[in-house]
């Protein structure tokens, strides 16, 4: 099992081959990891949407949707806030902040492309029928609570959720097998989706889904009869309000914690270079 130095100087050698791998291949793995974090997204909504207790339905949601990163890490897809750890061989030099901009450019796209491709697939399906459409209701109630956001917040929150991610990847690639793998993203990310933080990939699902729902009359006439204001919920308050400031705060979390950890762990002649 690697130590944090270990992994410092493993990722900082791989980094070239991902900066520098085709784009084609960057957004098929970047539509994989879209998709998983999206599935991860889907199974937490339908687990608690009929669950009343708040605390409950966090800790079950925790406890579900890291197996969406652990499975972008034994996939080797491609996932943008992961891939902020890229800053480490930039800073080491090994490559050129274009190629790790361009990596997390298409990455970001692929993984928007997978996500959305996922929830236009469950809600264009009927599965959002379950429970009578109060899966589509708490689906769009998610979504909209996401919208409401003030920008602050949602930077704030982002920063927080990808220190978590970005401990979640650096645990799982330290470790040799499978198990030591799942267990090291387990922890950090269950932290992160209890405390209710934001991560730009999975609003990617959690909000088009409460947008295609929303198209919906029959779950549109169920979420009024509910009493919920989705008058935040379009694409625009999707877009603006929650996916712009969560990603800022995503890359500003995730750089920042690998830029910590790359300048702690540093080799010597790298401090005296």
């Amino acid at each position: 099992m690697l130590n944090s130095s270990g992994f410092v100087e493993s990722y900082t050698a791989i980094g070239g081959k991902k900066a520098s791998s085709p784009a084609f291949r960057l957004l098929l793995l970047g539509i994989l990891a879209g998709f998983l974090i999206g599935m991860g997204s889907a199974v937490t909504n339908v687990a608690v949407h009929s669950i009343a207790n708040v605390s409950t339905a966090k800790v079950i949601g925790g406890l579900l949707f890291p197996f969406g990163l652990i499975a972008v890490i034994l996939t080797g897809a491609e996932l943008f806030t992961g891939n902020c750890f890229l800053v480490m061989p930039a800073l080491s030099r090994q490559i050129r902040i274009g190629a790790m901009l361009r990596n997390l450019a298409l990455v970001y796209l692929g993984n928007l492309i997978g996500a959305i491709a996922l929830a236009a697939a469950y809600c264009f399906s009927g599965q959002m029928n379950l429970s009578g459409g109060h899966l589509a209701v708490y689906t769009m109630k998610v979504a909209a609570a996401k919208c409401s956001l003030s920008f602050e917040s949602a930077v704030v929150l982002g920063i927080l959720c990808n220190i978590l991610v970005c401990i979640g990847v650096m645990c799982a690639l330290c470790a040799k097998d499978v198990a030591g793998r799942a267990a090291g993203a387990f922890g950090p990310v269950c932290f992160f989706v209890v405390c209710g933080f934001e991560h730009c990939v999975a609003n990617m699902y959690y909000i088009s889904a409460g947008l295609f729902a929303l198209s919906n009359p029959a779950y549109f006439e169920l979420a009024s009869a509910a009493g919920i204001n989705l008058s935040a919920l379009t694409w625009s308050g999707f877009l603006l309000h929650n996916l712009l400031p969560v990603t800022v705060g995503n890359l500003i979390g995730g750089v920042a914690f690998a830029a910590l950890i790359w300048a702690a762990n540093r080799k010597k002649e790298q401090i005296t270079a």
